[in-house]
């Protein structure tokens, strides 16, 4: 067959119309043309161009001193860039939660919110509602600033922002000082918090679950001589860390064809390069425009599991223990048999008593009824808020701290010393001639990490281990962590590392200690019942009380009462089946069938338990 005949260029179809296009215009709100930022010992950035549209929600992602707190204050005019120009739609209301305080410290939480607005006034607000009910609700509402903790103010501070109505809002780091509930809610809330394909949200965080909730963009800051660089990606932290490693293994791709232009450059110097004729001006120009491009290398940090004491089959008990404050009792009745090899997330409000917890269990804390037993051959470290490894180090050089310890450790058949694991951790050389005093708080935190994993413990407790640490230092501890083959005992609001590597969660609920079979989500679905009773459309007030008669609650405090010693038994049993694993004929494939099927049967049962337990707990609790 001939092939039908075309007409011309210039004719068109007879009757084939064009297909209309359609041109969606996306509208600019925000942004950044060759922006520079540069101090005396450092470029931060030089002629960086961004921009934010109406719909935009981009997540910004670092190290730690790359420059992404900067690059929120140029955007929002807070910092002065020395050259280039920030843009704004005209009429565009810009806002921005900075790391610093910013209220004041005479006012009281009700004013700081809303004003001079009557409640009738604000309470008719949806939004003033969500974010009241949200982040505040347990706060006085005539209290004085100045007497709130920091997290209380930061709370405060980040409610204040979210009530007022904004086109752009600017977040530096809004998960500091909230818990995991707090956390939730904050992503929820920002998800709903413009109409869809308005309003732009710029967040930075080290908090990965959050970024997957609220990001649809992910800005990647990484510094470099010449100044920071900008990289874009699509999605949240979950498809950045995709995209991130496709480019880093192009990377590899021009890092290996580089290393092997390199050799055949090095072969063919030795055997006589000849005069700077053309073709030799070629070959190094060549190599000059292959190198040019390569970023610099990244302190990704593997550090292999160090050598471990050997850890018997007693660890810690916590037998009925309890621990009060003057005027609050933090933990009642508490009993955990913590397990060898045990892998635990510890999960819980602002408050709670999770810190206290752990103090119990490191033995800084002493109760004042009940027990605690530890194991004859446990050795414990702990790492904490208050970076009690680092006291009376801070007027030390860092090369002076690890020159102190020992000269060499095994890591993964390999003799390291202290200097070069620390590098390991993200110290650059230049940084170990620094004073102890004189680090950033990310910084800090590795140094402390590393002085306590150079104790080689057997048993690990982490107090919020993610403070102050950037998304690639969170990434490489969490890779250590992952295969520690110690007791792991971990204290953080940071789902993502919770799940990650640890393998059972529990909740420190009105003092007493929760089993989550169903992880972080069975701890929301808990603290969501606790409101269930309603909240006040003025003020946050108490959930309703539920009416039981004086039979009715005798009848339920004599179930919870059985309830506890069967589950006290069940406890046991568990650990005994854990043992008996433990010891059994490991080539016994249907033995440890068996053993395993009991183990769960128990688990199932424990977990049925402590959900009626936890029933009628409430019951009882909203009675009172």
């Amino acid at each position: 067959r001939r092939p039908a005949r075309l007409p011309p260029p210039d004719r068109p179809l007879r009757d084939s119309p064009a297909p209309a296009i359609k041109v969606v215009a996306v509208a600019h709100l925000l942004g950044g043309e060759a922006l520079c930022l540069r101090y005396p010992t450092q470029v931060v950035f030089d002629g960086v161009t961004v921009g934010v549209n109406d719909g935009d929600r981009i997540g910004i992602v670092g190290r730690n001193g790359e420059g992404k707190s900067s690059l929120l204050g140029m955007l929002t005019g807070h910092i002065e860039p020395h050259a280039g120009r920030v843009t704004r739609r005209g009429g565009v209301q810009v806002a921005a939660l900075e790391q610093s305080d910013t209220l004041d410290p005479a006012a009281n939480v009700g004013s700081a919110l809303v004003g001079d607005r009557a409640d009738h006034e604000w309470a008719g607000d949806a939004r003033v509602r969500d974010v009241v009910a949200g982040l505040v609700s347990d706060l006085d509402w005539t209290a004085p600033i100045g007497s709130l903790s920091g997290g209380q103010r930061r709370r405060v501070q980040l409610a204040q922002l979210l009530i007022g109505d904004w086109d752009v809002i600017a977040l530096d780091e809004p998960t500091n000082h909230l818990d995991v509930e707090g956390i939730t809610w904050l992503a929820a809330h920002l998800q709903q918090h413009w109409a869809r394909g308005s309003g732009g949200l710029l967040v930075v965080t080290h908090d990965r679950w959050f970024l997957d909730e609220v990001a649809t963009t992910t800005w990647e800051v990484h510094g470099g001589e010449q100044g920071g660089v900008i990289e874009p990606f699509d999605g949240g932290y979950a498809a950045y860390v995709l995209q991130r490693v496709e480019r880093d293994r192009i990377a590899a791709a021009a890092e290996a064809k580089r290393q092997n232009l390199m050799r055949k450059e090095l072969a063919w110097r030795r055997r006589g390069a000849p005069a700077r004729t053309s073709k030799s001006e070629f070959r190094i120009g060549a190599a000059n425009e292959l190198i040019a491009d390569v970023p610099p290398i990244r302190n990704n940090v593997e550090l292999a599991k160090l050598a471990t004491a050997r850890l018997g089959k007693d660890v810690i008990d916590l037998l009925d223990v309890s621990v009060s404050f003057p005027g609050k009792t933090v933990l009642r009745d508490v009993e955990w048999r913590i397990a060898p090899g045990a892998r635990t997330g510890i999960v819980g409000a602002n408050g709670a008593g999770k810190s206290t917890l752990l103090g119990v269990i490191a033995g800084t804390i002493t109760p004042d009824s009940g027990s605690v037993k530890r194991g004859k051959t446990v050795r414990l470290a702990m790492l904490d808020q208050q970076g009690s490894q680092l006291a009376g180090l801070e007027d030390d050089l860092v090369r002076e701290v690890i020159g102190r310890l020992k000269a060499g450790y095994v890591v993964d058949g390999k003799e390291l010393t202290p200097a070069q694991l620390l590098e390991r951790l993200g110290f650059r050389r230049d940084q170990l001639s620094a004073r102890v005093r004189e680090l950033s708080g990310g910084q800090r935190r590795r140094l402390q990490l590393m002085l306590i994993l150079l104790e080689e413990p057997n048993v690990l407790v982490l107090d919020e281990p993610t403070n102050d640490v950037d998304i690639d230092m969170l990434s490489a501890t969490e890779d250590l962590l992952d295969s520690w083959p110690g007791t792991l005992i971990v204290v953080s609001h940071d789902r993502y590392l919770l799940e990650r590597i640890t393998d059972e969660q529990y909740a420190v609920i009105d003092g007493h200690l929760r089993h989550l079979p169903g992880g972080v989500d069975e701890y929301l679905r808990i603290t969501a019942q606790h409101r269930a009773g309603g909240t006040a459309t003025t003020r946050p007030s108490p959930v309703t009380a539920e009416s039981l008669s004086g039979a009715e609650l005798r009848t339920v405090q004599k179930e919870i009462a059985a309830l506890d010693r069967a589950l006290k038994k069940l406890a046991d049993r568990i650990n005994a089946k854990h043992v008996e694993l433990a010891d059994h004929d490991q080539s016994d494939h249907m033995g440890i069938g068996g053993l395993t099927a009991e183990l769960r049967d128990l688990e199932s049962d424990m977990a049925a338990k402590e959900n009626r337990w936890l029933e009628l707990s409430e019951r009882v609790e909203s009675a009172d």
